[in-house]
C-alpha cells in the first residue's frame, strides 16, 4: 500500500503544531516545530495572510490525516464509513481512526511514534484473538484481543519502548494487562479518548461540500 516517505517533520510543521511522528524526539529541543515554527518551503516564513473558511477546514483534515499516517483515498473511505453510522459523524470519523491497529499498537506503548508501530505491524510482530495479522489499517473491534506474538517478547526493542511509556496510561476502551503483554478491546473508542485537540466538525464541513 502507499505511503508517505518524506519528511515527516514538515508535516508538522505545515500544521503548526506537533503531531508527535518522530517518537522522543518531539520531546526534546530537537523538534522542529521548536526550532522552526514556521511553515515549511521558500515563502514559509511569509505566510501570514487570513485564510479562508476551506483554507481552515483543509488544514484541519490534513493535520487529523497526518497524525493518524493515512493518504487522501482512505481517509474519505473511513468519512463514508462514518456517514453511513449512527451518530455524529465527525466523533465517528475519529474513532475508526483511533481503531486502527496500528494507532493501537502505539497507544499501548509497545512504539514510539505511530509510523513505527505501523512498521512493527507490517513486521508481524502482533496477534488477534490468537492469530497473526500484519495489516496497520485493521480495525479493531469491542471484544477482541491483542497481544504482542510469543516469539517477538525477547527483543529488545519492545522492553525498551514499554518502559520509556510506562508513564502514558492505556486509552479507557483497552483493558492492557502490562505483564502478559495482551490488551482486550472492551469498547468503541469515545471522543473524550482522543486527546489531540481536533476540530472534527470542520473535516464534516469540508466533506459535505
Amino acid at each position: 500500500m502507499a505511503r508517505y516517505t518524506g519528511a515527516v517533520c514538515r508535516q508538522c510543521r505545515r500544521e503548526g503544531q506537533k503531531l508527535f511522528l518522530k517518537g522522543d524526539r518531539c520531546y526534546t529541543d530537537k523538534c522542529a516545530i521548536d526550532r522552526r515554527s514556521f511553515a515549511p518551503g521558500q515563502h514559509g516564513n511569509a505566510r501570514n495572510k487570513k485564510m479562508s473558511e476551506y483554507g481552515i477546514q483543509l488544514r484541519e483534515k490534513q493535520k487529523a490525516r497526518r497524525y493518524y499516517g493515512v493518504l487522501e483515498s482512505q481517509f474519505r473511505k473511513y468519512y463514508e464509513m462514518a456517514s453511513s453510522k449512527k451518530g455524529v459523524t465527525g466523533e465517528n470519523l475519529l474513532s475508526i481512526l483511533e481503531s486502527r491497529l496500528d494507532n493501537v499498537v502505539y497507544r499501548l506503548g509497545f512504539a514510539m511514534s505511530r509510523p513505527e508501530a505501523r512498521q512493527l505491524v507490517r513486521h508481524g510482530h502482533f496477534t488477534i484473538n490468537g492469530k497473526k495479522v500484519d495489516i496497520p489499517s485493521y480495525l479493531v473491534k469491542p471484544g477482541e484481543v491483542i497481544a504482542l506474538k510469543e516469539g517477538s517478547r525477547s527483543i529488545e526493542k519492545f522492553k525498551i519502548s514499554l518502559e520509556a511509556n510506562g508513564s502514558r496510561k492505556a486509552p479507557q476502551w483497552l483493558d492492557f494487562d502490562k505483564n502478559n503483554l495482551v490488551a482486550k478491546v472492551v469498547a468503541e473508542p469515545a471522543r473524550a479518548d482522543i486527546d489531540m485537540p481536533f476540530e472534527e466538525h470542520l473535516i464534516v464541513e469540508l466533506y459535505s461540500k
